[in-house]
């Protein structure tokens, strides 16, 4: 008559192990780590992009064109005043730039070129870019400024005197 069922002592012990079993166990992930971590990221990307742009430093004329939205990055061709040719960032020579641009011609026939001319560099070497790219084979030329200028004021022609005789 005296069968035991585990009495108040077994339903003590399976409540124990119940807790035991789960009371190490944290069912959260802490987000503070990876939140600072994209913060840091944004802030450094934010820094950086503005930097990222073509490395010569050149006065870029302003006009009130409004920017083209390209998806692929152009080639970058710059001129400074001195008449000094940059492709991208890596100096050339005008026979140089020649041959450099025929041979991206035969890799991407539809790559955008962009002409960055220095405000105070002559129309010379500017045309003379241009025409190395045009004769290279590329159609896709376009001619970097700055947004916001719009018109600079032309000086007016100066005013010769009248023969005499003439009023």
């Amino acid at each position: 008559m005296g069968a035991s069922t585990g009495g108040a002592r077994g339903g003590y012990q399976r409540r124990n192990a119940r807790r035991r079993s789960t009371a190490g166990v944290i069912s959260e992930i802490n987000v503070t780590p990876l939140v600072d971590v994209m913060l840091v990221l944004l802030i450094v990307f934010m820094v950086a992009a503005p930097l990222m742009t073509v490395g010569v430093p050149i006065d870029l004329p302003k006009t009130d064109a409004k920017p083209l939205n390209s998806q692929v990055e152009p080639l970058s061709v710059s001129i400074k005043p001195d008449g000094s040719i940059f492709l991208m960032e890596e100096p050339m020579t005008m026979e140089l730039l020649t041959q450099k641009l025929q041979a991206l011609y035969g890799v991407d026939p539809e790559k955008e070129i962009r002409v960055r001319g220095d405000l105070a560099a002559s129309y010379g070497p500017i045309a003379e870019v241009l025409g190395a790219i045009n004769s290279a084979g590329f159609k896709k030329i376009g001619l970097e400024t700055l947004p916001g200028g719009g018109s600079t004021a032309v000086a007016p022609a100066p005013q010769l005197p009248a023969p005499e005789g003439q009023n």
